[in-house]
């Protein structure tokens, strides 16, 4: 029988056997991934995106032509709609590079894909409303990009904030999961039998006993 082996990083986990391989967990069904996610990443994105609406705001016209209120409802419903942007980002960036446990997850790569899809949605979600459907516009201090009109400032908060949110949640949830000094995660070994079993079952922590 083939032993279940544990990834470089200690917290990628195999296992099957000759005569029946059954296929790694993807990120989704782990809870820890999730939690990540959500009470992690989310508020990070939150946070720093709600700080760089606020400093972006003399860029916009809005700025100065609209009433109290509507600056106030502008900057909460676009801080809304980062972390949805962010956060769709992060899910797709996650399937695209197949993650599986999130010790184990290629941080550089995916940090890279989740910064393109928010870039590339936020260029064209900027043109659409710029210069296609004029819902908002830009201030004369906004830098904006020649053939194209979209302005800098969008395009660089999702090269900024998403990495940054990463690290921090990531820092975070590291300093929550970490192991007991001394203690090294064990492999886990999961037959046929064991998955079909439960389907919905997922691994034991690392180290803990079946």
């Amino acid at each position: 029988m083939a032993q279940g082996s544990a990834g470089s990083d200690g917290g990628q986990v195999t296992r099957g056997s000759e005569n029946g391989a059954i296929p790694a967990l993807r990120w989704h069904q782990h809870r820890e991934a999730w939690a990540f996610v959500a009470l992690r990443f989310v508020p990070a994105l939150a946070a720093l995106s709600l700080v760089w609406e606020v400093a972006q705001l003399p860029l916009y016209t809005l700025w100065e032509e609209g009433m109290p209120q509507q600056v106030v409802f502008a900057v909460l419903h676009c801080t809304v709609g980062d972390v949805l942007i962010g956060l769709s980002a992060l899910l797709l960036a996650l399937t695209a590079t197949r993650a599986g446990p999130w010790r184990g997850w290629r941080w550089p790569e995916l940090t890279a894909v989740a910064t393109v899809i928010g870039v590339g949605y936020t260029g064209f979600s900027e043109w659409l409303n710029t210069v296609l459907r004029q819902s908002w516009s830009y201030s004369d201090w906004m830098p904006v990009l020649p053939v194209v009109d979209v302005g800098l400032s969008p395009l660089l908060q999702w090269i900024v904030i998403p990495p940054m949110a990463l690290w921090l949640a990531r820092r975070y949830f590291l300093a929550e999961t970490a192991l007991p000094s001394g203690a090294a995660p064990q492999p886990v070994r999961l037959t046929r039998a064991d998955f079909y079993a439960n389907p919905n079952s997922s691994p034991h922590e690392p180290g803990e006993r079946r």
